[in-house]
């Protein structure tokens, strides 16, 4: 070989250096806090997208009541085609995290008054224990059934 070839070869073997287990190992730590903060916001994010599909379900539900009630001036606990209008009487938000319980309020023999439930689907990952149940009133009051505030989980 040429002498100029040999100490071209030379000089490129000690440029293309891999890496330490120095920078290995600080690469791994960013990673680590990366994900350390990252997860817990994913967590919460997923908890609060299906939070809204059970408020969606809610307030989907209370039109259906005003619609029942202006037809027949009372409200009802039915949730088939007899009622409010769904398909069947399990009712699930559309993306299936939470499932619908209505109760009517009687006055006489005349339900003056309803309220809705949001139970979350234990099934699902990511359920969320600290709301609890999402429940909605003829009267519009928001409540829940769990630990949290009512407004960081009906997004006050």
């Amino acid at each position: 070989m040429h002498k100029s070839m040999i100490s071209k070869s030379l000089r490129l073997a000690r440029s293309v250096r891999g890496m330490t287990l120095i920078e290995l190992m600080i690469v791994l730590v960013i990673v680590g806090i990366l994900a350390a903060v990252g997860y817990p916001a994913y967590v919460d994010y997923s908890k609060r997208a299906r939070r809204s599909d059970g408020k969606a379900l809610l307030l989907d539900a209370a039109a259906r009541q005003e619609r029942f009630y202006f037809d027949n001036n009372a409200y009802t606990t039915t949730l088939t085609s007899a009622g409010l209008g769904y398909g069947s009487t399990t009712v699930t938000s559309p993306e299936q995290n939470y499932t619908l319980a209505a109760a009517a309020g009687p006055t006489g023999s005349i339900n003056t008054s309803f309220t809705l439930t949001a139970t979350p689907n234990s099934a699902l990952p990511f359920v969320d224990p600290d709301c609890g149940n999402l429940l909605l009133d003829s009267s519009g009051t928001q409540t829940n059934s769990g630990t949290d505030s009512v407004a960081d989980c009906w997004g006050r």
